[in-house]
């Protein structure tokens, strides 16, 4: 839990100092742009676009810090809704349904998963060297990130066989806010990914 809350805290840091850099100096119209364009490579690109455009001073022109920057917000937002499903898998137990109580459960172990594989994401980003261990580092990103919404849509799934109502509406559309948010970061790394190896394989 200790370890939970320090990372949640440690993303709001991140994001808040990067939402501070572009509200100090403000927003770069090519630095703008650069974001929207490079959101067209993701499935939900305007999505991407309003979740990214207010780090824009941040993230510059720079694939790397864009991709960054999207993982960081995946972050923040996969802890917000494993703090949700845990507060509504607590009040679950005394009454709810025992298949929605199940896939409370559910939901916050594989959220709980997610987590520590886009914390691990960000980490590696951080601590990117510029030498031959680059394509390895991006390629832990990329699995990583890559099971990360594998294990966000398992939680979607576990709601399959719950009755409809409220705890489901409302759970599965947060989930899926926050899968798409997964789904356009890991976009974002391979392109970071695509655009540096070519780059280094270009005579």
């Amino acid at each position: 839990m200790n370890s939970f809350r320090f990372s949640l805290l440690s993303a709001a840091l991140f994001l808040s100092a990067a939402a501070a850099t572009a509200t100090t100096y403000g927003d770069s119209s090519e630095a703008v742009d650069f974001i929207r364009t490079s959101c067209n490579a993701t499935l939900y690109p305007e999505l991407c676009y309003t979740s990214l455009s207010a780090y824009a001073n941040t993230v510059q022109q720079s694939p790397g810090h864009l991709a960054r920057v999207a993982i960081a917000i995946s972050l923040s937002r996969a802890r917000h809704m494993a703090s949700y499903v845990a507060n509504l898998s607590r009040q679950a137990d005394y009454g709810a349904a025992p298949r929605t109580a199940s896939a409370l459960h559910d939901c916050f172990s594989t959220f709980g998963d997610a987590i520590d594989q886009i914390r691990g994401s960000l980490k590696q980003m951080r601590q990117l060297r510029a030498d031959e261990s680059f394509r390895f580092q991006m390629s832990n990103v990329q699995t990583w990130m890559s099971a990360a919404l594998t294990n966000e849509e398992t939680c979607t799934d576990g709601f399959e066989d719950v009755a409809d109502g409220a705890v489901k509406s409302e759970v599965c559309d947060r989930a899926e806010n926050v899968k798409k948010l997964t789904s356009n970061a890991l976009a974002l790394v391979n392109c970071y990914v695509n655009k540096e190896t070519n780059s280094t394989e270009t005579p």
